[in-house]
Parts: structure tokens; C-alpha cells; sequence
């Protein structure tokens, strides 16, 4: 019996060290499936938003719709690396399958994903504000406090009139939470990217300076209905220029008014009292009408040399214009446009 009893305290301690390894490998198991398991049974990315107001809870809620399948699990681990007293704005990405450290890691780091920001066809800063803040952080007021401030548009080289100018249609990559003030540096740099040496000498050749060729632009937009017209128009309107004649553009009448649906416009409209009355006041208005496109911004830099003078919208109601040479032949031209207007008692 003594005997036997010399090999207890061995199997005691071989049978602790297997209970051991045991309990060992279940926790580091289990701490590995906190931080790196899959968790997210989302069918494909999603993101989360978090802006100045959102709160731990919040997230967590936006977690779970993510398909997040532990949000205890995130909230304990987030917790233990102190993030809900750290939060930080922007828009994250949430990859199918993410573990939840990464997760974390992402959110402290302010590790955002950038989001594809697209304006075009707008005319006012109002508008761009309003399309802006509905696909960032930023609200309308923050924009419009900067852009509608002389004393800011003077600091990036422009005029309370000509701002506009410096925001041209297109996608931009950005982070969601860009301030409004970063946006529009941002927009600078696109604009001076823009105007390069090659754009400068095709306007220094017409000659315009890169401002007056988008307030053109901005006129030949309005104009036309059709692309294909743009570089036609916009020779017209160089060619008055060179003329030193009065540009005599409608749309800048319905500027002036405050009015783009004005259908007919009147001898009273060439009378308003407006610097961008281009009736009254020669040569091109203070600013642009509206943030010209790309494309009629080009239109412009390569309009198309002819010898018109005058155009008038064509009594078809297609969009296109008649174009003309002599005063005799636009006279014509308008009053079969004036004839149908009457024709479909368009007042």
C-alpha cells in the first residue's frame, strides 16, 4: 500500500496542469473570440455616422442594425479601452466579418472611410449649401456663414459676387465630418488644380480672365438647352463682347428679377434697376448667374468661331435657338418666336 501511494502526488499534479491547460486554453479562446471573431453578420459594409450629437447608446444602436450579433461584447470591450469617453466624429466603415477589436480600434483611431460628395445643375449658394449638408456632417449654416462673408471671400481672392466661381460641378472624395471651412480650402485648390497654365492661356487668348469666363459660362448655361448649343452661344456672346455690344442675355434679366421661371419676359424686365441687367450695362455682370458646369465652362475656353450676333429661342419650343447674323434677320426670327408665344397664350 505504501507503495502505491508514491505515485498519488504525481497524478494530483499531472491531472492540475491538464485542468489547467484546460481552463487556459478556454480563456484565451474566449478572448480571442472577443476580439478578433467575426462578428458582424451583415450581408455586405455598412457604415456608422457619428456627428457632434451622437451619443455611446446611439452607436451601439446603429451597431446592431449593422449586424452586429455581441453589441455586449463590443460595449464591454469599448469600455474597457475607455472609447465612449473618447468619441470622435466621422463615418466608419463596418467590413463584412470585422472582429470587434478592429471595430474599436477604427472608431478610436478616427479611422473614417471618405464619402463621394456630387453637386452639379445648381444655381444659387443657397442650393449648394442645402445639397451639401445633406451629404455631410456640416450643416447649411456653417457653409453659408463662410461663403455669404466678404470679408472670407476676400481672403481666398474672390468678391461676395464671384465666390460662386470657386465651386466647380463634380464628385470630390472628403471625409464626412470635414468642417466647412476645410470644404471650401478644398474647393480652392480644386479651382487653382482647374485653371491651369494650359485653361489660363485659352482664356488670356479670347481674352477673359479665368473669372470672366465662368461668369460667361454661367450666362451660356442658362441660355441653353442643349449641350450641343453651348459652344455656339458662347461665341455669340464673344463675339458681342468684342463688338462692344451689349450682351442683351435674358437669362440675366431673370437674375436680376429674382425670377428663373419668369415663361415671357417684358420691356419692364430690361428696365430693372441691376448691375447684372445686361440690357442697361455693358460688358459682363459682376458675377456669375449661376455655378456654371464643367463642360460650359470648356464650351467657353473652346467656343466656336462664326459671326453671329443675335439668337432667339425657335418657335418650335424644341430648346434650340435661330441663330443670326444681321439685326433684319433676327427681327425675323423673333417675331415668328413672339407670334407663337401669343399662339399658346403664353403670358
Amino acid at each position: 500500500m505504501k507503495e502505491k501511494n508514491k505515485f498519488m502526488p504525481g497524478k494530483l499534479l499531472g491531472g492540475l496542469i491538464i485542468t489547467l491547460i484546460i481552463l487556459i486554453s478556454g480563456i484565451c479562446w474566449q478572448v480571442y473570440h472577443l476580439l478578433y471573431s467575426p462578428d458582424f453578420a451583415n450581408s455586405k459594409d455598412a457604415c456608422v455616422y457619428i456627428d457632434r450629437e451622437t451619443g455611446f447608446d446611439s452607436l451601439c444602436k446603429q451597431l446592431e442594425d449593422a449586424g452586429c450579433t455581441r453589441i455586449k461584447d463590443f460595449m464591454f470591450l469599448a469600455e474597457r479601452l475607455e472609447y465612449p469617453d473618447n468619441m470622435r466624429t466621422g463615418r466608419y466603415a463596418v467590413d463584412k466579418g470585422m472582429g470587434m477589436l478592429d471595430l474599436v480600434n477604427r472608431l478610436r483611431r478616427g479611422q473614417q472611410s471618405a464619402i463621394k460628395v456630387t453637386f452639379n445643375n445648381v444655381r444659387t449658394l443657397d442650393e449648394l449649401a442645402d445639397l451639401l449638408d445633406r451629404q455631410l456632417m456640416i450643416g447649411k449654416d456653417e457653409i453659408l456663414a463662410i461663403v455669404l462673408n466678404p470679408d472670407s471671400c476676400l481672403s481666398l481672392g474672390f468678391s461676395a459676387e464671384t465666390i460662386s466661381a470657386i465651386f466647380l460641378p463634380n464628385t470630390y472624395e472628403v471625409y464626412w465630418n470635414i468642417s466647412a471651412y476645410n470644404l471650401v480650402q478644398r474647393m480652392k485648390r480644386e479651382y487653382n488644380a482647374f485653371w491651369n497654365p494650359d485653361r489660363r492661356a485659352k482664356a488670356e487668348a479670347i481674352p477673359l480672365s479665368p473669372l470672366d469666363v465662368s461668369i460667361l459660362a454661367a450666362i451660356v448655361e442658362e441660355e441653353a438647352a442643349l449641350a450641343e448649343e453651348y459652344p455656339i452661344i458662347a461665341g455669340l456672346y464673344i463675339n458681342r463682347l468684342h463688338k462692344g455690344m451689349l450682351l442683351q442675355a435674358d437669362p440675366t434679366l431673370k437674375y436680376a428679377a429674382g425670377d428663373f421661371s419668369i415663361r415671357r419676359l417684358l420691356n419692364k424686365h430690361k428696365e430693372i434697376p441691376s448691375p447684372y441687367n445686361t440690357y442697361l450695362h455693358p460688358g459682363l455682370p459682376p458675377g456669375p448667374i449661376r455655378i456654371p458646369s464643367i463642360q460650359v465652362v470648356e464650351s467657353v475656353l473652346g467656343y466656336m468661331k462664326h459671326r453671329y450676333l443675335f439668337m432667339c429661342a425657335k418657335e418650335d419650343f424644341s430648346g434650340r435657338h435661330n441663330f443670326a447674323v444681321t439685326q433684319a434677320e433676327h427681327s425675323r426670327n423673333a417675331a415668328r418666336y413672339h407670334a407663337e408665344l401669343n399662339r399658346r397664350r403664353v403670358r
